[in-house]
């Protein structure tokens, strides 16, 4: 029988079944979970979870048991903190390589980025976080622009070589803070250790998943990810369909009959959608300008139901309650309770009560 790809991701993601109790939990299991936007993130592993608020996974963050950076593909993820080191070193030299030119376009020459170095070292030792805005007028009193984008490339470049990571908010601006100050006993593993840890991870958490899914998800080279794969072929099972070899964990299928998949308010930039360079087995090709709109790269939230992707959705946040809005753009079975209770999801996520669920399509109706 033909493997049912979106509900076993739904399995493996854990949007569907078994769900953690720490954010930690979450995030290790994931092994990475992008996170340009903050919130949304924040909801990708509360969605994921038994029981979440924005606050349990702030907490986390402050607890130093998760942090934001730059592991791979020059996009911010969320991560176990013990991990990011060799996260970030699994990618860097191929990520410092590819932004090269980039720096030649700003005039960051090397002095520039060892002098920049030096200035956040000295600020943020002893365990300091500060915010982008503090960091960007100390270089600027050091007589270094940070315009242009400048700023942001010497944060992003210093992310990159393990000596930044991001720390908590302080109140709605990102904070930076040294890395092995933060995580003071990371793991350490060898390249080939990294590469098997970061396979493993991936097809356990994304699990139906092909080799080219890894290798977009990563950023790696083929040959680094087949390094990967063959170090942990043992582990996993494979599977082909349509010609192609999907991989995962050897227990995933079994748990396939053992519930049935419902309706999930899933964030932008969520995994289940941006951990897979094909994404037909979810999302209808037809249907994929409606989650990134003028193909700008930034991905709406969407409405899943049955493991597919039928829709979209906003939230607007009051003071004591939110309002949440449903677009779908293909016809699905989900009942209107069941829209409740996931929006219902959400709400107590943030801490508001439900003031609406509105869905719209040919005609409006309200919840």
């Amino acid at each position: 029988m033909e493997l049912d790809i979106a509900r076993l991701r739904l399995l493996s993601q854990r949007i569907m079944g078994e769900k953690f109790e720490s954010p930690e939990g979450v995030v290790r299991w994931m092994g990475a979970m992008q996170a340009q936007d903050y919130l949304q993130a924040l909801w990708a592993i509360g969605l994921r979870m038994q029981n979440a608020t924005v606050a349990t996974i702030e907490q986390a963050i402050v607890e130093r048991k998760i942090l934001r950076t730059w592991p791979m593909r020059g996009t911010l993820h969320f991560v176990p903190s013990e991990d990011a080191k060799w996260m970030v070193n699994l990618s860097a030299a191929r990520m410092l390589a590819s932004t090269a030119h980039r720096r030649r376009q700003l005039e960051l020459d090397e002095a520039t980025i060892e002098r920049t170095g030096i200035l956040f070292y000295d600020a943020l030792k002893g365990g300091k976080c500060l915010s982008r805005p503090t960091l960007m007028q100390l270089l600027e009193d050091k007589g270094i622009s940070t315009s242009g984008q400048r700023g942001y490339h010497l944060l992003f470049h210093q992310s990159l070589t393990g000596q930044l990571c991001l720390g908590p908010l302080e109140g709605k601006q990102q904070t930076f803070t040294l890395l092995d100050e933060w995580v003071p006993q990371p793991r350490e593993l060898s390249r080939t250790e990294a590469l098997a840890e970061m396979t493993r991870r991936y097809f356990t958490s994304h699990g139906p998943a092909t080799l080219q899914d890894f290798t977009r998800w990563t950023g790696l080279t083929v040959a680094d990810a087949k390094i990967g794969l063959e170090t942990v072929r043992s582990e996993l099972v494979a599977e082909t369909i349509a010609g192609q070899q999907y991989w995962m964990a050897p227990d995933l299928a079994t748990l396939q009959p053992q519930t049935e998949p419902g309706i999930y308010l899933l964030p932008g930039f969520d995994e289940y959608l941006l951990g897979y360079k094909d994404r037909e087995a979810v999302l209808a090709a037809e249907h994929a300008d409606k989650i990134v709109p003028g193909n700008n790269g930034i991905f709406l939230p969407t409405l899943v139901v049955a493991g597919t992707v039928v829709g979209t959705w906003r939230r607007k946040l009051g003071k004591r309650s939110v309002e949440v809005t449903l677009q779908h753009f293909t016809q699905h079975n989900a009942s209107k309770e069941a829209v409740i209770e996931a929006s219902r999801r959400y709400s107590n996520f943030v801490g508001l009560s439900l003031s609406s669920a509105i869905i719209k399509a040919s005609t409006d109706e309200a919840l």
